[in-house]
């Protein structure tokens, strides 16, 4: 098996009892449009698309990486994994929520397919650190993806293990990334939103192992 259970260093995820409670609708509103790209943040997004929703740490960084790729339309970031309704930045970084930063990417599967996505997503950090990224310590850098199909399922599933394998091959530790069917996406403050198109000089605490992502075989080309 070359996925195992969170390193805990002291955190845990909270139960739904423990959990933050919430609210019923969002404590801050979304910008319309993206600050790059000028495509609205929010869906519906245009026939043809796919979503995805990729947590590799802290998401300023995060969501650079993909906004960069041909083939992506549009980028946010949110919250997502947990338990609590519409959070605000504050309580997620609390812990008490059960959130994930996870960042939510829209994109043309005949220009980026997925199995390229998910390369760029698992080169992009390091998938191998349990409960933080780099220098950030917390459940909501956790590493996660979030598939919206069986047919994301699956190709999440094949592509952690053939990563696994490689980063086993260059002397790195057990893949600890979770995977499972996206659940609510609460998206995040306005000010985190291409956090660091506007803030060009802004810290991003993410970093690949340097390691390679085999392609997926049954993809010609890619």
């Amino acid at each position: 098996m070359t996925v195992t259970p969170f390193p805990h260093h002291g955190l845990r995820l909270p139960s739904p009892e423990e959990a933050l409670p919430g609210r019923p609708a969002p404590p801050h509103a979304l910008p319309a449009r993206h600050v790059l790209l000028d495509t609205p943040l929010a869906g519906p997004y245009p026939a043809g698309l796919e979503v995805a929703d990729l947590a590799l740490g802290c998401f300023w960084g995060a969501e650079r990486t993909f906004w960069r790729l041909p083939g992506v339309w549009t980028t946010l970031v949110g919250y997502q994994g947990g338990h609590t309704a519409h959070p605000a930045y504050e309580e997620v970084c609390s812990g008490l929520t059960g959130h994930a930063e996870t960042v939510r990417v829209a994109f043309d599967p005949a220009l980026l397919p997925y199995d390229g996505l998910l390369r760029a997503f698992w080169e992009a950090h390091d998938p191998t650190q349990g409960y933080r990224q780099g220098h950030d310590h917390g459940t909501q850098y956790r590493s996660a993806l979030r598939t919206h199909s069986p047919r994301q399922h699956a190709a999440a599933l094949a592509s952690r293990e053939r990563y696994a394998a490689a980063l086993h091959a260059a002397g790195h530790g057990p893949v600890t990334t979770e995977i499972a069917p996206a659940g609510p996406f609460y998206p995040a403050e306005a000010r985190h939103q291409q956090y660091l198109a506007k803030n060009p000089a802004g810290y991003c605490g993410i970093g690949g192992t340097g390691v390679a992502c085999p392609a997926n075989p049954a993809v010609p080309g890619r």
